[in-house]
């Protein structure tokens, strides 16, 4: 169906949005309970689109996307609702396809006390990246300690359990036994990744590629953030 004019839109109850990553199936609900317009946009002409239209219940699913999503739309006027997928799951008519995801949606986000995911704001969605970066740095930190542990007891050298114990003992490990163990430069290269993933200092912290958040927080409001 092709888009039609704003001023051909019949008034709107609702619409339902199917979010992708560059194209999105937009799917407009009248009063009288019939289609009103089923359109396919691209994320960089959504925005636009939506400015024409007046303003209603807009539904979309929860995504990676949708909290920007929500926040542009309540900036136009609109209300949005972010609906969970299983609850979106039983209103879904025919095959599936992104015109019945959206329409599906539409239909969703006017049913009465329905659950909805909370919008989060820019600092929040930065605040949960802080804790995605330690989370990914705390398992990179475990896995080269195991490795660590792995080469030494294979030496023959067990170490007792907890990073600061593994950190005292290495190195001296290593000056009085570098005759006999032959991955003395494997474990230093093994150390120089596990001291990356271990100290603040050398995540740049504060900087783009960690925090992101354009200077807003000092490196070491950051840092604790992180840690």
């Amino acid at each position: 169906m092709t888009r039609k004019a704003s001023t051909e839109i019949p008034a709107l109850a609702s619409i339902g949005i199917d979010l992708g990553k560059e194209v999105f199936h937009v799917v407009g609900s009248g009063t009288d309970g019939k289609i009103a317009f089923r359109w396919k946009l691209k994320r960089l002409a959504f925005a636009e689109a939506f400015k024409k239209l007046p303003p209603c219940i807009v539904g979309m699913e929860a995504c990676l996307s949708a909290h920007f999503v929500s926040r542009t739309l309540r900036a136009l006027g609109h209300i949005p609702r972010t609906i969970p997928a299983f609850y979106v799951k039983p209103f879904v008519k025919g095959q599936k396809n992104d015109y019945n995801d959206a329409e599906a949606i539409a239909e969703a986000a006017l049913r009465p006390n329905l659950h909805v995911v909370q919008e989060k704001t820019q600092d929040q969605l930065d605040l949960q990246a802080y804790h995605r970066v330690r989370s990914r740095l705390v398992s990179r930190r475990t896995a080269t300690i195991n490795q660590v542990r792995a080469f030494l007891i294979e030496q023959g050298m067990a170490v007792r359990s907890g990073s600061s114990a593994l950190r005292k003992s290495l190195f001296e490990i290593l000056k009085n036994r570098k005759d006999e163990i032959g991955l003395t430069d494997i474990l230093y290269q093994v150390d120089r990744d596990y001291m990356m993933a271990d100290v603040p200092s050398r995540w740049d912290i504060g900087g783009a590629n960690v925090c992101g958040a354009g200077g807003r927080y000092r490196s070491d409001e950051c840092g604790r953030m992180v840690l």
